[in-house]
């Protein structure tokens, strides 16, 4: 049987393209850099509802029973660390983030909590090269996290690497392919396009969610599961598609600025985005459709 290491060697060629696909998007796109959608204090607000209202479908069921360190990449404000030490009464866990401000704010949050008290540490670092030894976790976590970098098979790469053998990953992407509003809304369609070419310019992937299984697979994990979740919400559960539609007007609008600033959409689209998701949100009939993507997976 081969060693996990020739297993990983088999793969050295796959890794290679990708590093030189993300050299070449940063040859090709100078300038362009940075999240989408800032970091502001709205912004850091907007991050803990999120995360709040989409818990029931990102944590549920979750292989972390037996973990008890665990290594969070891209904490952000720690908002997904709220949530997995409170769901997990075991764990330790070390968040990781590249941005001081968002570290900040997840450290001030973090000592507000009763329950996270002594449980967590929090790191600044880049997820492509982790400043951790082999085998430092039993556990790791990634969320929202892959759609914004250049290479996030190296990303992986390096989870595999400080992870023992035997240890869990869970990782959950988007795939903004699935978008879809019903009335049609030409507006809210435009400004989805200029979103999702504008991370593209920012080294991101909007559509990295359908690819984790090959990306999983190529850096060494094995036992790989990948699960659609789709978020289909019609006249079925009106409370929720109203509660879903004004989460999702505010994640929209979270990135308006920034695509202003780089010429992607002008102030008439931005506006008349708002007038449509207006629309939609009064329309008895209205429908809305998104679905992502959460990878499991074992460490060799």
């Amino acid at each position: 049987m081969a060693s996990s290491k020739t297993n990983v060697t088999k793969t050295s060629a796959a890794k290679a393209a990708t590093s030189k696909r993300g050299e070449a998007q940063r040859s090709n796109k100078t300038g362009a850099a940075g999240y989408l959608h800032g970091f502001t204090g709205a912004e850091q607000d907007r991050l803990y509802h999120q995360a709040r209202f989409l818990e029931p479908r990102v944590h549920e069921g979750l292989p972390l029973r037996r973990a008890r360190r665990l290594l969070e990449i891209g904490c952000g404000v720690g908002a997904q660390t709220d949530i997995l030490l409170r769901r997990h009464p075991d764990l330790h866990v070390t968040g990781l983030d590249a941005s001081p401000t968002n570290l900040a704010r997840a450290a001030a949050h973090l000592k507000s909590l009763p329950w996270a008290r002594g449980r967590w540490d929090l790191v600044r670092g880049d997820a492509a090269k982790l400043a951790f030894g082999a085998d430092s976790f039993d556990s790791a976590f990634l969320c929202w996290i892959l759609e914004h970098v250049a290479d996030p098979m190296q990303v992986l790469s390096e989870a595999r690497r400080v992870l023992r053998p035997g240890s869990p990953i869970v990782v959950t992407e988007v795939l903004n392919a699935t978008f879809f509003l019903e009335p049609y809304s030409p507006r809210t369609l435009d400004y989805w396009k200029a979103f999702n070419e504008h991370q593209i310019e920012l080294f991101g992937d909007p559509f990295v969610g359908a690819k984790l299984g090959n990306l999983l697979q190529a850096v060494g994990f094995r036992d790989i599961a990948c699960e659609v979740k789709p978020i289909h919400l019609d006249n079925r559960e009106p409370g929720e598609r109203a509660e879903f539609l004004a989460y999702w007007t505010d994640l929209l609008l979270s990135g308006a600025q920034s695509l202003q600033k780089a010429g992607r959409v002008d102030r008439t689209t931005v506006e008349g985005m708002q007038k449509e998701l207006q629309i939609v949100a009064h329309d008895p009939d209205a429908v809305f459709f998104y679905a992502f993507v959460q990878a499991r997976a074992t460490a060799l």
